[in-house]
């Protein structure tokens, strides 16, 4: 569901950026506050895990469309809702910038739809709700794939609302959104039972690191280590082993756009300040589609690409996303962590 610029206009792209922007800092306040050690490390991997996982498109049946989960939820269950937000927005920043996964103006409506709505609604708004004190498996299942299928379908609509403010006249809102919704549910459903399945492993296995769990304590690195380490494998063999098999059906996103439309590509916006960040992006892009680079003949084209490039391009896309990823939500704590800090030294 991660949006090209094409599909934003730059009045749209300005807007959400801002409100995304304004929603960091906003996280960014709240952690500060609350951040646990436990969280720092868990940020890192469990963004690995998720930019892996992304990059996984399983096949819905019947539909001639794939999916792939979104893990703002998940994130939201582990971490707390403000940090899995700064690390839903880590994700896609390093695939926006460096795998050419999702435009760079459309970055601020990425993260808002695939952010906000799973991490600062749908899991305060219903999943915790659904829990409520008993820590009941049964209700941590349930309350995982509402919160899952609710926070999805709000992405959805989310891009259907800001594809008819930018004045996408190919994708009118009526038949648009009547596809976008029932896929998108199909889609919410397979992530609902995929996190529920992760968070039940994780709640019977090591239920203190759940945020939350009525067990959930603070955590130093000492005591996560071995689930920082696991996560770590997990994400390394997903992005770069399970990838591999992901489905070459289009995502809900473009099926959606073949039903309303004909064509698999919609022609969007195509002004010169999409152009200057076409351009942007092609220099920041170290793997674009999680492919590598084809180069260029004598003869001015691009030589047909063999299958086998392209599995070794994608595995070593996710292994290195997944890495970078790590590195930046890593970063990105110890940096919240630090500040926190500093104000209490000089509150003292």
């Amino acid at each position: 569901m991660h949006m090209a610029d094409a599909l934003v206009s730059p009045g749209v792209g300005s807007a959400m950026w801002a409100v995304s922007a304004g929603l960091i800092v906003y996280s960014s306040s709240r952690v500060n506050r609350h951040l646990e050690d436990r969280a720092i490390p868990l940020m890192g991997v469990l963004g690995a895990f998720v930019f892996a996982a992304q990059m996984v498109n399983f096949t819905i049946p019947a539909t001639g469309s794939s999916g792939h989960l979104g893990g703002g939820l998940l994130l939201a269950i582990l971490l707390g809702p403000y940090a899995a937000f700064l690390t839903v927005a880590s994700i896609l920043t390093v695939q926006a910038l460096f795998f050419a996964d999702g435009g760079i103006l459309a970055l601020g409506c990425n993260i808002f739809n695939l952010g906000f709505f799973p991490c600062l609604v749908a899991y305060p708004l219903f999943f915790k709700p659904t829990v409520g004190t008993s820590n009941s498996q049964t209700r941590i299942f349930l309350g995982a794939c509402l919160a899952a299928i609710i926070g999805l379908q709000l992405g959805s609509l989310g891009v259907v609302l800001q594809t008819l403010f930018s004045g996408i006249t190919e994708l009118p809102f009526r038949t648009f959104v009547l596809f976008m919704q029932p896929i998108h549910l199909a889609i919410g459903i397979v992530e609902g039972l995929a996190t529920a399945s992760i968070v039940m492993f994780i709640y019977k296995a090591r239920p203190d690191i759940l945020h939350f769990s009525s067990r959930a304590k603070p955590l130093n690195l000492a005591h996560v280590h071995k689930p920082v380490f696991f996560l770590l494998i997990a994400a390394l063999f997903t992005g770069s082993g399970i990838s591999l098999l992901s489905s070459s059906l289009p995502d809900g996103l473009e099926w959606s756009f073949y039903k309303t439309t004909g064509s698999e590509n919609v022609v969007g916006y195509e002004s010169a300040f999409h152009e200057k960040l076409a351009g942007v992006q092609e220099k920041t892009a170290l793997l674009p589609d999680y492919s590598f680079r084809e180069p260029i003949n004598s003869l001015g084209t691009k030589p047909v690409s063999h299958h086998l490039t392209n599995q070794t391009g994608t595995s070593v896309s996710g292994f290195i996303g997944s890495f970078m990823t790590l590195f930046f939500a890593t970063l990105l704590g110890l940096l919240l962590k630090h500040r926190r800090r500093v104000f209490q030294s000089s509150d003292s």
